[in-house]
Formats: C-alpha cells, sequence, structure tokens
C-alpha cells in the first residue's frame, strides 16, 4: 500500500497536511489505524482562505517539477487529509512519488 495510486493517466495522491509549520516540506508517510497511507507534508502558510492548499501545491509541483496546473485538489479543502489529483503522470513522476513517499526526495 502506498499514498499514491494511478488512475488511469492520472494519479491521486493523498495528502496529510500541517499547515502554519516552521517551514515548507513533504516526504515519507503518515498511518492512520485503518491502515491508509497519507503523504507527509507542511507548510508555513495559514489554513485561511485557501493559502496553505496553494502552499501545498506550490511545493508539490516545485519538488516533482510538474506545472501547478496539473495538480488539483479533489477532497479535503478544510481538512487537514487531502486527496489531490495529478494529470497526465508518467512513468517518472511516479518514480518522483515514490521517492517523495520514502522520504528520499
Amino acid at each position: 500500500m502506498t499514498a499514491w495510486r494511478r488512475e488511469g493517466a492520472d494519479i491521486l495522491l493523498q495528502v496529510r497536511l500541517k499547515p502554519g509549520a516552521a517551514r515548507d516540506e513533504a516526504g515519507g508517510i503518515w498511518n492512520v489505524a485503518s491502515g491508509a497511507m497519507w503523504l507527509a507534508a507542511s507548510v508555513r502558510a495559514v489554513p485561511e482562505r485557501g493559502r496553505a492548499n496553494g502552499a501545498l501545491v506550490d511545493m508539490l509541483a516545485r519538488l516533482l517539477a510538474i506545472p501547478k496546473g496539473s495538480i488539483s485538489l479533489e477532497s479535503g479543502d478544510t481538512n487537514r487529509l487531502k486527496r489531490l489529483r495529478i494529470t497526465r503522470a508518467d512513468d517518472a513522476l511516479a518514480d518522483r512519488l515514490t521517492l517523495l513517499t520514502t522520504g528520499e526526495l
């Protein structure tokens, strides 16, 4: 099990976001009792008017070397647990996501 899965040409990524953190970072896995896995991420932005969500998209786009426009929020707008859709995901992106979730990127 992993924090992401393929859905056609897209990837669905589960993220647990900590807004208002000391620094912007992502990497590693956050596990819940049900066995679900979420990419652990934190951003300095506060959770007001979508600022933290925007900072998350900006950071992931930079880390994964993809356009911001290819990342959209599917669910979790006002929740720490978020599901993101990354469109037109190739194998190289899947490899970078694996590195990110293992904390190696």
